[in-house]
């Protein structure tokens, strides 16, 4: 595809006005001011009518729970344990491989919907999971969860076994568009013995971690009482879990000494801030982090606690919430935001290649319609973006190349479909927890 005449937000995420952007192998092949010779042109394929619109790299999720959108409106006005324990834990028992795909399939029609080219993605039945990314075309990195309470080597958990299958299955699968990751779903949640097991297989493997630290203000407390005063972040520092690359998911209650050590060992803090108001967890420390140099990207979580994907609203929630808790109008400058929700969760993936619209980078893309009226005038169009703009906006999204979401149409997912199988396993579950 030649996206033709249209405005762009670099690689700086500075605008470049009536740019082509050629798209050739998956990649961003021909970026210039001027549209190329028309032999080249035709080899790019389809001319895209630019004109109103602006091209800006896709969003990456950097922490969800894809098949929770069968929770979506289910547990509601509840503190975190309470809604764990009480709500969604019995819900999601209820749950088969088969309700996990179409859930997953709907949310990557959803993220496709709304700009998501590549999601992390913390749950169970990978192999469903997988199917339904690959079937969508978007890309994600993937891991299977367990709980650790009972304290023994690794190799004694089933999962284990299932992790090392999924990685010789999928790992680079769909051209690189599948990666599979480790997990360790939280301190409460497991124990340092089998932790470090953990850490030791990634580490060997040359893989990555996905975990959630300091989601709430108990969790990090009682995280130090039964740690000497640790943290949930310094915890996982003292026992080898963070010495390889980790996305740390919430963040929410981390200190100025998690800080350091997130920096040292490159962890990436994955904010998530409709997610945290929601469950009334707080609010991350983000310029605090931001000015220490702390690697933050941005997620969405799970539909039963933020209750969409619209990464746009969760951009809109980043650049502004923390000015009115600091009463610093300076901090989280739009341009940080949309890094977090670009480039910074694209690496946050280990996709060194994606998250920028330049040449040679993948051509993972969003088109965004700006002929409306929250786009007039359009003085500063990132401010814009950020600011006024809606996930609604988005009209073409483009992973590795491929559309995957044009004009209501999805490509690779019979959305209505989709949609009635989740509605009907939803049902069938609430009648039988």
């Amino acid at each position: 595809m030649l996206f033709a005449d249209i405005d762009i937000l670099d690689e700086n995420l500075d605008l470049r006005p009536h740019c082509w952007v050629g798209v050739k192998n998956g990649r961003i092949a021909y970026l210039d001011g001027q549209a190329p010779v028309d032999a080249e042109a035709e080899a790019y394929g389809e001319a895209y009518d630019g004109r109103g619109k602006l091209l800006v790299p896709a969003f990456y999720n950097a922490h969800a729970h894809a098949p929770m959108t069968l929770l979506r409106g289910y547990a509601e006005n509840l503190p975190l344990q309470a809604w764990l324990n009480d709500m969604v834990w019995p819900f999601e028992a209820k749950m088969t491989p088969e309700d996990n795909y179409w859930a997953t399939l709907l949310a990557c029609a959803e993220m496709a919907r709304y700009g998501v080219v590549s999601f992390s993605d913390m749950y169970y039945a990978t192999d469903e999971r997988v199917r339904a990314v690959v079937e969508s075309g978007l890309k994600a990195n993937i891991c299977e969860s367990e709980l650790y309470f009972e304290p023994k080597p690794f190799a004694d958990y089933a999962s284990c076994a299932a992790v090392e299958e999924y990685v010789r299955k999928y790992h680079g699968a769909a051209d690189g568009r599948i990666l599979i990751d480790y997990n360790i779903h939280a301190e409460y949640t497991s124990n340092p013995q089998t932790c470090k097991d953990i850490a030791a297989v990634v580490k060997e493997k040359g893989l990555r971690m996905h975990l959630h630290a300091s989601e709430t203000r108990s969790e990090h407390e009682e995280c130090k009482q039964r740690h000497d005063g640790l943290t949930p972040i310094q915890y996982f520092a003292s026992i080898g879990v963070l010495d390889v690359p980790t996305t740390a998911a919430h963040c929410t209650w981390c200190e100025p000494a998690d800080f350091d050590i997130m920096v040292e060992k490159g962890v990436f803090a994955a904010a998530n801030p409709a997610s945290n108001m929601k469950l009334g967890s707080g609010y991350a420390p983000i310029p605090a982090m931001l000015e220490r140099g702390v690697s933050v990207c941005l997620g969405t979580d799970g539909m039963a606690s933020n209750n969409n994907h619209d990464m746009m609203q969760d951009l809109y929630l980043l650049a502004l919430l923390y000015k009115g808790s600091t009463g610093d109008p300076s901090v989280v400058t739009p341009k940080q935001a949309l890094s977090a929700a670009t480039r910074v969760g694209a690496l946050s993936q280990g996709r060194e290649d994606c998250g920028l619209v330049r040449e040679g980078m993948k051509a993972d893309l969003a088109v965004l319609d700006v002929t409306g009226p929250s786009w007039a005038p359009r003085t500063n169009p990132l401010v814009n973006m950020v600011y006024a703009g809606h996930g609604s906006d988005v009209v073409l999204t483009m992973s590795d190349g491929a559309v995957v979401y044009r004009d209501g149409a999805y490509p690779g997912i019979d959305v209505e479909r989709a949609k009635v199988e989740v509605e009907t396993r939803t049902k069938r579950i609430i009648s039988e927890v």
